[in-house]
């Protein structure tokens, strides 16, 4: 039946799928938890609540922040992971900005891209518990910073949240496929009016590499977006953590305000 719809109104029709359609294999997002709290080093754990579920965060503020930052992992797995997102979600706090990353919904490791498309329903909800933790401390000025799949759901939020609250998206290693249609980040872009970083690698995923060009015409509307190949790099940032950062934090900076936040 879907088959049948056009190309936009399968996007909507997802965008609006009830949270009752997503099945995040919450048994794994508690071994994942369990694992993470204990060992945690840097910043808090904190539990926050979406759809009727609680979900872990890991909130590492900086001493005297520019703003704050939501971090969304990539595919099936946790918010301390140590590839893109645990770089950050310390480093980016001795650059003065405040993280909060968050627990994203996942599927057994098996699972494919596609296979996330009935979760999505879960993403707008989660991502507002984090703004909602967020504000309650004093931020106003906040940015998403997404790796992949959790790029790809940052896109689709932002795409139907065009006054949401975000002040900009870094989008690292964001790919676009034609279907399901909350995978076709493309389209999501072309709605999308805020300052946008889409940083990939060189080396990066064919998945990435493939849309790329696809990617910078469905935002060629959007003066503030901005398309950037790190050299070398594959879809990880592998070795390359300290640029990684560099690039983010720089990026971030620009769009500082002039007066830090509380």
């Amino acid at each position: 039946m879907f088959r049948r719809i056009p190309a936009l109104a399968g996007w909507l029709l997802w965008s609006l799928l009830p949270l009752a359609a997503a099945a995040s294999d919450l048994a794994k997002e508690r071994r994942w938890a369990d694992q993470i709290v204990e060992d945690l080093f840097d910043g808090e754990a904190v539990w926050l609540r979406a759809g009727g579920q609680r979900f872990l965060a890991l909130h590492t503020p900086a001493a005297q922040p520019k703003g704050a930052v939501l971090l969304l992992h990539g595919i099936g797995v946790h918010p301390d992971w140590p590839q893109v997102i645990q770089p950050l979600r310390v480093g980016l706090p001795e650059r003065g900005w405040t993280t909060l990353s968050l627990q994203m919904p996942i599927l057994p490791n098996e699972a494919k891209a596609e296979d996330y498309a009935p979760l999505f329903p879960e993403v707008a909800p989660r991502l507002e518990a984090g703004l909602a933790f967020l504000r309650e401390r004093g931020h106003r000025r906040i940015f998403i910073v997404a790796h992949s799949l959790g790029a790809t759901m940052a896109v689709h939020y932002l795409a139907a949240q065009p006054r949401g609250g975000i002040a900009g998206l870094v989008a690292i290693g964001l790919g676009s496929r034609p279907a399901p249609a909350v995978l076709d980040s493309t389209r999501a872009l072309a709605r999308i009016r805020l300052p946008v970083l889409d940083l990939y690698g060189e080396e990066d995923l064919d998945f990435v590499l493939d849309s790329r060009a696809a990617r910078a015409r469905a935002a060629a509307g959007n003066p503030a977006y901005r398309q950037v190949q790190a050299g070398g790099a594959d879809h990880f940032f592998t070795d390359r953590e300290a640029e990684l950062l560099d690039r983010v934090a720089a990026w971030l900076d620009r769009l500082a305000p002039a007066q830090p936040s509380p």
